[in-house]
């Protein structure tokens, strides 16, 4: 297992919250494509709900998909055993009652390389992190407020 560890990439993990409980597929594709491209690997992907109680629990694909509009068989078995129970309440806590998540855990096997290489030369990851889009549009919006000048403390 631990030669596994040493050839594979970064591992993220997404929360995605669907309002009402209203999955359209519409990102399902794409994230087949990503795969299929060889951009990521999926380790985990499941599904929960959380109910205007506030309760919290896993939903079986065929729950996902009870009108048969969506097509998820494709995603069957994308189980590492990862996740357990923890996992899921923490997406539980961090979406509203009344909505449903995906939890989607992957390897970002574009970095595979540049990771075994690191690690190789004895470097390691000490930090990392995300800048929220919303982040970056208001960075963006306050550079284009100053006239592209930006700020200065000279």
């Amino acid at each position: 297992m631990s030669d596994d560890i040493e050839e594979m990439g970064p591992v993220d993990y997404l929360v995605v919250e669907f309002p009402g409980n209203r999955m359209t597929g519409d990102g399902f594709p794409l994230l087949v494509d990503l795969v299929d491209r060889r951009i990521i690997r999926i380790l985990d992907l499941l599904f929960v709900r959380k109910d205007t109680d506030g309760s919290v629990m896993l939903l079986e694909l065929s729950e996902v998909d009870s009108d048969g509009t969506l097509d998820l068989t494709v995603f069957e078995g994308a189980s590492s055993g990862l996740l357990g129970q923890d996992d899921i309440d923490e997406a539980g806590a961090a979406i509203e009652p009344g909505n449903s998540a995906a939890v989607l855990v992957y390897e970002n096997t574009w970095a595979a390389p540049l990771a075994r290489a690191m690690r190789a030369s004895g470097a390691q990851l000490v930090a990392g992190g995300r800048i929220p889009v919303q982040a970056l549009l208001a960075s963006l919006d306050e550079v284009e407020g100053t006239g592209g000048q930006g700020t200065s403390a000279a």
